[in-house]
């Protein structure tokens, strides 16, 4: 089974987080396959439109740490990966959006923060819980900064939690709320309006958008990605984080 399900129809390409057993939750596999798409995805003169969702009940439960945790060197790799993946969509000369139908948690918010649009409904749950499990969310936060501000988003990141998608909508990190049974109707023709726009016109006015909010350089990402990892080896975390998976099923 592919852990990535990319589909497309006019023009406009869907990238489905393809993990449902396990929450869409990122795991080194699932990270190296977000990069095998996008490979294909920079090539693909096709498209038009990225749609990013996720399969099952969550459109991404944060990262799978099973079998890293007690492996910096791994768990160095794996943050780096999805640092650079999170750059490699925002670079994409194309509107993304982000269809988030269920749980977005930690590195999956991110993945909604980073696309140009997010589009949800009130029950879903976003947010970034790091700080209570004793992890550094420097990997997001670049994104969440340039999303809602860098007022709300310290706010946020330094008292964890998560918050519903109405309160997701007053703070900036969700661009439109529909009732649940819209919302794939609602991304679907958002992204048929986006895919009417002139392909220069949206590349050039995606990339100028992308130096006025100063969009982290791939060394910036990076560093994220080497604090958090840091701060995950360390005494703390480890105390805090091992017990939640010893505890979980293989």
């Amino acid at each position: 089974m592919s852990l990535i399900d990319l589909t497309s129809e006019g023009g406009v390409f869907t990238l489905e987080l393809n993990r449902p057993e396990k929450r869409n939750a990122l795991s080194p596999e699932l990270i190296e396959s977000l990069h095998e798409t996008l490979d294909a995805l920079e090539s693909e003169s096709a498209l038009r439109v990225l749609v990013i969702g996720g399969h099952g009940k969550a459109f991404c439960a944060g990262m799978d740490l099973r079998g890293v945790l007690h492996d910096p060197e791994a768990m160095g790799g794996m943050l780096r990966g999805l640092a650079t993946a999170t750059g490699r969509i925002r670079s994409l000369p194309v509107p993304t959006i982000a269809r988030v139908h269920g749980a977005a948690i930690g590195g999956g918010c991110g993945l909604a923060a980073v696309t140009d649009l997010t589009v949800a409904h009130p029950e879903v749950k976003l947010g970034y819980p790091e700080v209570t499990l004793g992890i550094c969310p420097a990997v997001v936060a670049p994104w969440l900064i340039r999303k809602i501000g860098a007022g709300p988003a310290r706010a946020m990141l330094l008292q964890g939690g998560t918050c519903t998608g109405e309160e997701a909508l007053r703070l900036g990190l969700v661009d439109q709320l529909v009732p649940r049974e819209s919302l794939d109707a609602s991304v679907a023709a958002m992204a048929t309006q986006l895919a009417r726009g002139g392909q220069q016109a949206i590349a050039v006015t995606k990339h100028w958008l992308n130096e006025l909010d100063a969009s982290p350089s791939a060394e910036t990402l990076l560093k994220g990605a080497d604090l958090s990892t840091k701060v995950m080896a360390g005494e703390e975390a480890q105390s805090r984080l091992t017990p939640i998976y010893n505890s979980k099923q293989p």
